[in-house]
C-alpha cells in the first residue's frame, strides 16, 4: 500500500516497539502514537483536522479494528495491511510516498 502525502500515521504499537524502530525513522509523515484502548473508549483526541489518518500496528491485525472505530467517530481512517513489516517492505522498494517523495 502506497502511502499518500497528507496523511497521518497512528502507531498502535506498545511503547517498547515504538521506541525500538520509531515509524519517524521510516517516513517523514506525522506520526501520532495510540493505543488500541484509548480508540475503542473514544479518547484518542484524535480529530478531523489531522486530515486521512493510516493506522498501523506490528503486523497488521489490531490496526483494521482501530480503523473502524476511528470511521465509527466520523474521522477519514484506514489500516494498513501487514503493519510495519509491510510499510519496511514498501519503502524498501521505494514505493511508499512522504511528504519529501510524493511516489
Amino acid at each position: 500500500m502506497t502511502l499518500p502525502g497528507g496523511v497521518t500515521l497512528i502507531d498502535l504499537r506498545p511503547a517498547e516497539l515504538r521506541l525500538r524502530e520509531p515509524l519517524s525513522g521510516l517516513t517523514s509523515l506525522p506520526v501520532l502514537a495510540v493505543t488500541l484502548d484509548a480508540i475503542e473508549d473514544g479518547t484518542h483526541g484524535l480529530s478531523a483536522d489531522l486530515g486521512p489518518l493510516v493506522v498501523i500496528c506490528e503486523r497488521g491485525a489490531r490496526s483494521g479494528l482501530a480503523a473502524r472505530y476511528l470511521q465509527a467517530d466520523g474521522l477519514q481512517a484506514s489500516a494498513y495491511p501487514g503493519g510495519v513489516p509491510a510499510l519496511r517492505r514498501e519503502l524498501d522498494r521505494g514505493g511508499a510516498a512522504t511528504e519529501d517523495n510524493p511516489g
